[in-house]
């Protein structure tokens, strides 16, 4: 922890100021999501806020641990064993950008690496004062303004730039050049101000009876500042009324709150949020690219849909946006550059984006579904069929971790987790049980391919009681067999004998049963043996890399040799196979 009070900025408050930030929001993430009715009413930001922030905190301890290590480099002339203030800056933006969740998280994420921009520019010197400070904050606000291509006021874009403005005006206090916690508690006062305000900004603010959420994140992340470099908490709330900032102390009138005025945020936005009829998707992924590219991403995606925001920089994006065509929005990344931790949640037919406000925005849905899918193009097929997805590509295997956010993503009483891989069977397992401590009940139906988990969502009924639709999907995925065309890397003993590195292999159910050298020869044998056992329906997932006319050949197989057998095709996009085949 840094020495309080303090009237400089080093590495050590940036470490103090991540963890105080991390506790502030983790009490205030129910309050937070409580009232979040914009730009989706999901009921959200405070848990995107607390991951984003968690994100950053944990890149910044593995700095010190670094250092502490004697691992360091490039510290220049900072003391042995402690970071220079521009390596912990870095490391703060670096970690949200990577950890950053939804609108709101995004967002912090370009004020965090705005902020850091200036703080690194300090080279190798190991504090800065409250003039870089007031800089730091400045540069953050103009920074999150321009990464999003729709700025609105009334959200946290208005609190970060009445942060700066206030931070700025107390240049001229005594003292001010020189002290951090002169210009933090400015920026603070500045922000509570402007929070209280956002209602009017806001009609949808105003119908619900809340300030803005994301808004409310960032004042708490402001209050850790100032208790970084005082060591009080700072004595204002913010209301909700646009009334005046109280002090703490003040009596609040009984079931009072002071981000709802005397009755408490409200639970139910009246009218609903502004985008009654909004996009059906929000879709999320990092994406590494060229500037130019970039440019293209932005117009390319604003065409597409709303809420969108591209932050990042130096060849890494975090790319947010919401939008009907989910599958649309992830192949625009995949022209722009590598996308990958593709995150894609489906809002649901009875979320207040597209219905308004018929139910409350905290309320849950009954029933989700959370799918491990190894393809862009199948991640918008399942997000289509109303999955929340995580994208596994070949050699990164998600974390249990990622599971579980998927899973509260999902936002649901009860979840059907499908793991789509053998290999993730224990990862989904202890991702299950984390979720049930958290009061969701979760199914995990032990699907080997993503074949075997299409034929489950295929079946998937929300309406019908939960165990029963988790029979049915069990007995859908079960009564699937699955292969699938690859190539050998390296030569290897298997079951079908010894094979070459470059010879195509088709597994079946996960062991090598044809070694052969050409990819349609091979995917034909294979789905032969598959049908000689009956069959109703094929499926074919066609990855990036397949040869042209392999869906036509196998298609036109099934007609000539298998009567009253369907063939249906997708495209998985950059999915490690060159063919998954699914036989139900």
């Amino acid at each position: 922890m840094a020495q309080v009070p303090q009237t400089f900025f080093d590495a050590l408050a940036v470490r103090t100021w991540c963890g105080l930030a991390l506790t502030a929001l983790g009490r205030a993430r129910e309050e937070i999501d409580a009232i979040n009715v914009y730009p989706v009413a999901d009921g959200d930001t405070g848990t995107n806020l607390y991951l984003t922030v968690e994100s950053a905190a944990t890149a910044v301890e593995a700095v010190f641990a670094g250092y502490e290590a004697g691992s360091g480099a490039g510290a220049g002339s900072a003391p042995a064993g402690k970071p220079a203030l521009a390596d912990a800056a870095r490391a703060m933006a670096h970690g949200a950008l990577i950890g950053a969740r939804g609108n709101s998280g995004t967002i912090l994420a370009q004020l965090l690496r705005g902020m850091a921009q200036v703080l690194a520019a300090e080279g190798e010197a190991s504090h800065t004062d409250g003039r870089g400070l007031r800089l730091a904050l400045r540069r953050a606000a103009d920074s999150a303004r321009q990464a999003v291509a729709h700025p609105v006021e009334g959200t946290v874009l208005s609190v970060a730039s009445a942060a700066a403005d206030a931070a700025g005006t107390a240049g001229g206090t005594e003292g001010a050049e020189d002290d951090c916690g002169i210009v933090a508690r400015a920026a603070y006062r500045g922000a509570c101000a402007a929070l209280a305000a956002t209602p009017r900004q806001l009609a949808v603010l105003e119908r619900a009876g809340v300030v803005d959420a994301g808004g409310r994140g960032l004042v708490a992340v402001l209050a850790a500042l100032v208790e970084t470099f005082t060591g009080e908490a700072p004595g204002f709330s913010p209301v909700a009324s646009g009334g005046p900032v109280r002090e703490r102390g003040e009596r609040e009138g009984e079931g009072g709150s002071a981000l709802g005025g005397g009755e408490g945020p409200a639970r139910d936005c009246g009218d609903g949020p502004q985008h009654g009829n909004g996009p059906a998707f929000e879709v999320i992924y990092l994406l590494e690219a060229e500037d130019a590219a970039v440019g293209r991403l932005r117009r390319r995606l604003d065409a597409l849909g709303d809420s969108l925001v591209v932050v990042g920089g130096d060849g890494l994006w975090n790319v947010h946006v919401h939008v009907d065509d989910a599958g649309a929005a992830v192949e625009a990344g995949v022209d722009a550059g590598r996308p990958y931790r593709i995150r894609i949640t489906h809002f649901g037919a009875g979320d207040a984006h597209t219905r308004g406000s018929e139910r409350p925005p905290r309320e849950r849905v009954q029933r989700a579904v959370v799918a491990v899918v190894p393809g862009e193009g199948l991640a918008g097929l399942y997000a289509e069929a109303g999955a929340t997805t995580v994208l596994a590509r070949p050699g990164e295997p998600p974390a249990s971790g990622e599971l579980v956010d998927a899973v509260r993503r999902a936002h649901a009483r009860e979840v059907v987790l499908l793991p789509n891989d053998a290999d993730l069977r224990h990862t989904a397992a202890a991702a299950a049980e984390q979720a049930r401590t958290e009061g969701i009940r979760v199914a995990l139906i032990p699907t080997r391919s993503a074949v075997q988990g299409i034929a489950a969502l295929a079946v998937h009924e929300p309406e019908r009681r939960f165990d029963e639709d988790v029979v049915s999907m069990t007995s859908a995925a079960g009564a699937t067999r699955h292969a699938e065309i690859v190539l050998a890397e390296r030569q290897s003993w298997t079951m079908a004998g010894i094979c070459q590195a470059g010879d195509v292999l088709g597994l079946v159910d996960g062991d090598v049963a044809v070694i052969g050298s050409d990819v349609t020869a091979t995917a034909e044998t294979v789905l032969n043996r598959m049908l000689s056992a009956g069959g109703e329906l094929v499926t074919l997932v066609l990855g990036d890399e397949a040869p042209e006319g392999v869906a036509d050949h196998l298609e036109a197989r099934v007609r000539e040799a298998y009567l009253a057998v369907d063939t249906v095709v997708y495209r998985g996009g950059r999915q490690g196979a060159l063919l998954l085949i699914g036989v139900e």
